[in-house]
C-alpha cells in the first residue's frame, strides 16, 4: 500500500497484481477498499482477470472508476473497451451510464492527475467517513518475517486510531506494537483510518486478509482469540493405496506469495494440493500435498520435516520463493539428499514442480500400429524362429518392431520382427505394396494366409509426445 496527496486530501492505494495467480489478493483489495479502480489495458481489452475483478467489486458493493490504461499505445481502442464493458453489465458515463471512466497512461502520466481528482470526487459523493472514536480495527493486507525485526505486517485501519504500544490481535496472533511506521517506513506515533501502517510487535506473522482489533490489554485480546478460534477442524486428506503423492514444503518472502503459489499449484495437471477432498478424483496421477507453508528462510527444521515425510521413495521437496537457505540447513540438506528448489518467479517455481512430478510418474506403454503384412510363403522353420515371405497390405513394416498374428479374425500369438530382407539384402523397412522376407521370432508358428500386424511400443510419461 502507498499514499499520495491531492489538493490536501490523502488517497491510499492498495495495488493488487493483475496476474491470474493473485485472485485472493484482488478479492481482499475489494473488501478493504472504499473506492475501486478497475484498470483495463486499452489495447488488449477485457481479460479473464478483468471479469474476476469486476465480480469482486460487485460483490463488495463499492463505487468504482474504470481506468483505461496504456492509452499511449497506437493500438489502444478505449471506445471498443467501453462497448465490451456493456457485456459485463457496466455502462460508463460516456455511454449514458453512471460509472466514471478515464483514459490513462502510466508510462507518460497522461490522465493521472484527472484520475486522482475523480477519486476525491467519488469519495465526496459517497460521503465516505470513518469514526475515530470507535475501537480501532482494520485488515492485514501484507505480512512477512523480517530477519532483523521479526514478524512484520502492513495494516489498513478502517475505524478508530492505532497507536504505538497498542495491543493488537488477529485470529492467528497478537502482540504489542513496538514499531509503527508509515508506508515510507518512517516512524510515526499514531495511524488514522485509511492510512497504511507497518506494524512490528506481533508474536507470529499474522495471516494476510485477517481482520485485526485494538484491545485495552493483553488479557482482553487472548479471551477474544479463544472465542474466535473455536472453529471446525481442517479436513484430513485421504490418500488411497494406489495414489501417488508428492510432499511439498513451501517457504516464501511474504504471505501473499503463499496464496498465489498455492493457487497456481492447484491448477497443475494431474495434481491437487491438500485442499478440498472433492478435488482428488481417481484420474489424478500425482497429488501435491503441502506439509507446511510459511514465511521465512529455509532452515534445519524444514530439512528434518522433509526427511520425515518421504513419498514414493523421495523426501519432501522444499520450495523456496524469494528466500535464502540457512547455511547450516544447506549442509544438512546436502548430507540427507533433500532437494531444495529456489525461485524468484512464481511460474518458474511451478515449472520446477511439474518437472519433478514427471520424474516420479511411471511411464506408460504407448502402442503405435505401423502396418500389416499378408503371408504368402513359408521359407524356413526353426524351434522358435521362422523365415516367411509376404506383401505389405497396409502402412509399412520396420525391422525391430513387434508382431501380432491374426488368423481369420482371431489373435493367435505375438512375436518379434528380427530382420527384414528383399532380394536377400537387409532393408530397414518396406512400404505398402512391397514384398519382403521376414525373420520372425516367437512361439506361435506362422502359416500362409496369416496377417501380421506390425507395431511398436514405447514407454512414455503421460503428456509426452
Amino acid at each position: 500500500a502507498y499514499q499520495v496527496e491531492k489538493d490536501g486530501k490523502k488517497i491510499t492505494f492498495i495495488d493488487t497484481p493483475g496476474h491470474e495467480a493473485f485472485s485472493a489478493m484482488r478479492s481482499r483489495g475489494a473488501k478493504v477498499a472504499d473506492v475501486a479502480i478497475l484498470v483495463i489495458d486499452a489495447a488488449e481489452g477485457i481479460q479473464p482477470q478483468t471479469r474476476e475483478a469486476i465480480s469482486h467489486i460487485k460483490k463488495a458493493q463499492i463505487p468504482f472508476i474504470v481506468a483505461l490504461n496504456k492509452i499511449d499505445k497506437p493500438e489502444a481502442n478505449p471506445e471498443k473497451v467501453k462497448r465490451e464493458l456493456q457485456k459485463e453489465e457496466i455502462l460508463v458515463e460516456d455511454l449514458g451510464g453512471k460509472v466514471p471512466s478515464i483514459a490513462t497512461s502510466a508510462k507518460t502520466g497522461q490522465g493521472i492527475d484527472e484520475l486522482l481528482e475523480l477519486i476525491t470526487l467519488v469519495a465526496e459523493m459517497e460521503n465516505l467517513r470513518a469514526d475515530i472514536q470507535k475501537p480501532g480495527q482494520g485488515m492485514v493486507i501484507e505480512s512477512y518475517l523480517d530477519s532483523q525485526r521479526g514478524p512484520t505486517a502492513t495494516l489498513i485501519l478502517n475505524q478508530g486510531v492505532l497507536k504505538l504500544n497498542d495491543i493488537v490481535g488477529t485470529l492467528s496472533t497478537l502482540g504489542k506494537i513496538k514499531i509503527l511506521e508509515n508506508f515510507q517506513s518512517k516512524p510515526i506515533e499514531k495511524v488514522l483510518p485509511a492510512d497504511p501502517a507497518i506494524v512490528i510487535g506481533f508474536e507470529a506473522v499474522p495471516k494476510v486478509g485477517e481482520n485485526f482489533k485494538v484491545f485495552s490489554d493483553t488479557e482482553s485480546a487472548k479471551k477474544y482469540l479463544e472465542v474466535k478460534e473455536k472453529k471446525e477442524a481442517p479436513e484430513v486428506l485421504e490418500i488411497g493405496p494406489e495414489q501417488k503423492v508428492l510432499n511439498l514444503i513451501l517457504k516464501t518472502d511474504v504471505l501473499g506469495s503463499i496464496e498465489a503459489i498455492e493457487e497456481v499449484l492447484r491448477e497443475l495437471p494431474q495434481a491437487r494440493p491438500s485442499f478440498p477432498k472433492e478435488n482428488l478424483g481417481g484420474q489424478e496421477r500425482v497429488i501435491l500435498r503441502i506439509l507446511k507453508s510459511e514465511v521465512g528462510e529455509i532452515n534445519e527444521s524444514d530439512i528434518k520435516l522433509a526427511k520425515a515425510h518421504p513419498a514414493l521413495g523421495y523426501p519432501a521437496l522444499i520450495l523456496g520463493f524469494r528466500v535464502k537457505t540457512n547455511p547450516a540447513a544447506k549442509i544438512f540438506a546436502e548430507r540427507e539428499k533433500i532437494k531444495i528448489i529456489a525461485f524468484d518467479v512464481i511460474y518458474d517455481l511451478v515449472e520446477g514442480v511439474r518437472k519433478f512430478m514427471e520424474k516420479i510418474v511411471e511411464p506408460e506403454l504407448v502402442r503405435t500400429d505401423l502396418g500389416k503384412v499378408k503371408i504368402l510363403v513359408i521359407f524356413h522353420i526353426e524351434k522358435n524362429r521362422q523365415i516367411v515371405g509376404g506383401k505389405v497390405i497396409e502402412g509399412e513394416v520396420k525391422k525391430g518392431a513387434s508382431i501380432e498374428m491374426i488368423r481369420g479374425e482371431e489373435l493367435i500369438g505375438k512375436g518379434k520382427l528380427i530382420n527384414l530382407q528383399r532380394n536377400k539384402k537387409d532393408i530397414g523397412k518396406a512400404g505398402k505394396g512391397e514384398e519382403c522376407g521376414i525373420l520372425y521370432e516367437g512361439d506361435t508358428k506362422i502359416e500362409v494366409g496369416d496377417i501380421l500386424v506390425i507395431y511398436t511400443e514405447d514407454r512414455r510419461r503421460k503428456g509426452e509426445l
